[in-house]
């Protein structure tokens, strides 16, 4: 007797795809009503349904030839690919190689259009441009990235993923210019392909990724069982993209999360206070996070606003020697990754700035050392001859950049000192960048507080972040405040760096008290040198509730404005 299912309706916007057998997808296509995919590591070219991950080896016996392969197009009855200085071509009736060209560095990508090939080729710098007839080079334009890059075509536009920056770009496919730029949800995008859904009759973007993750294996014949190592991990996932023509930013895949923020009363040393208030900011509402619900924890508070802020206030009118306490704040928070498309052009000329932002945005309130001669010489030497903003403002990044190194600290020293030992935590870097920034004209103000830790796999489960974080945004007239990420970007000793975070964030970024302190104790006999870790011990958790569904013009409109149009 045959057992009979009903089939349920398959919501492929928010599906990921985990083909079985692979093991680092370099290559992504669409053929008929499937995914082409390539396998690097084991020479696979793969027929995948994404409606069932049901993984077909297309051919067995020439995976010799594919080993090592990267990108993936489909043009007629061809199959192109790259594989270190060699272009080839083969047939899915024949799938043996066929060479086209050699170049004189390794290609990434590959994509067949009409009558040329597009070759993705890292180490020149250029996406290069062959007629298929003759192999003849048309012409060549930058690559919009730094990482190693693939491609498709789409709607007589070049597509291009970038697997460190972690953007896929939007290109004019005759002279290279980039429309836009999306953030991928995930790391280390490899591949991307527009897969036509046979229900919807919508073109889905597909991102495929491919990571080496660590994992604590259980060896039971070591006398230690527990033993970390790392494993390869590749699967496809869609990426939602919206554009906001008017305010010149995109939104990607976003995700449903619940954050608390607790304070466990803990004081070090017996302390008597009096009227005692304790004030945490709550997380923003910005055009990438919706806040949808805050509830107190343990206790009640009051809201107050400050500097167009929401803040939560706790009040105690004694706290006695050892007294405890637990008390704190749980969200329900919408969060995207957003980026900004704006270019040194669209800002060549702006009106003015607010009048009332050089008091507050251009001055030393943050123990910022501004009128030291090392950070005056510092501000001096970042902007060089510059004028434009933007790129006034990724000079002084690159510069901070150039002269400092990442380490974790148990204090923050003021930027002078921190510049001068040349490594800095994410606080550090905020306090040199916004002293620079300031120093040059530029309004900063801090922002951030966390990041939920990256792992939207892990529905309902709690998460815990190691650190806290800091990053900063700066203020463009006529545009507004953009973000810009402290440290993270920092990735190669002395560049290229990434401008993946440069006017951009991640969906696990979150905002929490733009410009004010995102956490402060009064009272009327409080001792000058007493602090909240003196005083408590805090609790940060999250939980990835759902993937959000793509955005509607209307679901644009509630959080952006009626000129926002989803792609």
């Amino acid at each position: 007797m045959q057992n009979s299912t009903v089939s349920q309706p398959v919501d492929l916007s928010r599906r990921t795809v985990r083909p079985i057998g692979a093991y680092a997808l370099h290559g992504l296509s669409c053929f008929d009503d499937a995914l082409l995919g390539l396998d690097t590591v084991r020479g696979y070219l793969l027929r995948i349904n994404p409606l069932t991950d049901d993984t077909t080896l297309l051919n067995p016996h020439h995976v010799d030839g594919f080993l090592d392969a990267h990108g993936l197009s489909v043009g007629g009855d061809r199959i192109w690919f790259t594989q270190d200085h060699d272009i080839f071509w083969c047939t899915l009736a024949d799938p043996t190689p066929q060479h086209f060209k050699t170049l004189p560095y390794p290609a990434n990508g590959v994509v067949a259009h009409e009558s040329v090939l597009y070759i993705a080729c890292q180490k020149s710098g250029y996406i290069l441009i062959f007629e298929q007839e003759t192999g003849t080079q048309v012409t060549r334009f930058p690559a919009p990235g730094m990482g190693p890059e693939n491609l498709t075509i789409h709607q007589d536009q070049l597509w291009v993923s970038d697997r460190t920056e972690q953007t896929v770009y939007c290109m004019d496919r005759a002279t290279g210019k980039v429309h836009y730029s999306f953030l991928t949800p995930y790391p280390e995008p490899t591949a991307l392909a527009f897969y036509p859904c046979p229900d919807t009759g919508k073109n889905l973007l597909y991102v495929s990724y491919a990571v080496e993750e660590p994992y604590i294996r259980d060896d039971p014949n070591s006398d230690d069982p527990h033993q970390l190592t790392f494993r390869q991990k590749t699967f496809i996932h869609p990426l939602h993209l919206h554009i906001n023509e008017t305010e010149k930013y995109t939104l990607s895949n976003g995700y449903l999360i619940e954050m608390c923020y607790v304070e466990e009363m803990s004081p070090l040393e017996a302390v008597t206070l009096q009227q005692l208030e304790w004030r945490i900011a709550l997380p923003s509402d910005t055009v990438r996070q919706k806040v949808v619900q805050v509830e107190p924890f343990g206790l009640p508070f009051t809201e107050e606003m400050q500097d167009g802020q929401r803040i939560a206030v706790f009040r105690f009118d004694t706290l006695k020697p050892n007294e405890g306490a637990i008390f704190g704040w749980k969200a329900l928070i919408e969060v995207r990754g957003i980026k900004y498309f704006l270019s040194p052009e669209d800002v060549a000329k702006i009106p003015p700035m607010p009048i009332d932002f050089a008091s507050h945005y251009l001055i030393d309130d943050d123990d910022l050392s501004m009128d030291t001669p090392i950070i005056r010489e510092a501000a001096a030497e970042a902007r060089g001859t510059e004028t434009n903003i933007l790129r006034k403002m990724l000079k002084i990044r690159n510069y901070v950049y150039d002269r400092l190194s990442y380490g974790i600290k148990p204090h923050i020293d003021t930027p002078d000192v921190a510049l001068d030992r040349g490594i800095g935590s994410c606080g550090e870097y905020v306090g040199i960048l916004l002293a620079l920034s300031r120093l040059n004209g530029i309004p900063c103000r801090t922002i951030g507080r966390y990041k939920c830790p990256p792992h939207q796999d892990l529905r309902n489960v709690t998460l815990e972040p190691d650190f806290n974080h800091v990053w900063l945004e700066f203020y463009i007239p006529g545009t507004g405040w953009v973000p810009m990420e402290s440290n993270v970007d920092d990735v190669v000793d002395r560049g290229p760096y990434p401008t993946r975070f440069f006017m951009g964030l991640a969906w696990y970024h979150i905002e929490i008290g733009k410009g004010v302190s995102f956490e402060k104790i009064q009272a009327v006999d409080k001792p000058d040198d007493l602090s909240i870790g003196d005083l408590a011990l805090n609790h940060i958790r999250f939980k990835v509730l759902d993937e959000l569904p793509p955005l509607t013009i209307e679901d644009a409109t509630a959080i952006a404005n009626p000129d926002a149009i989803q792609v």
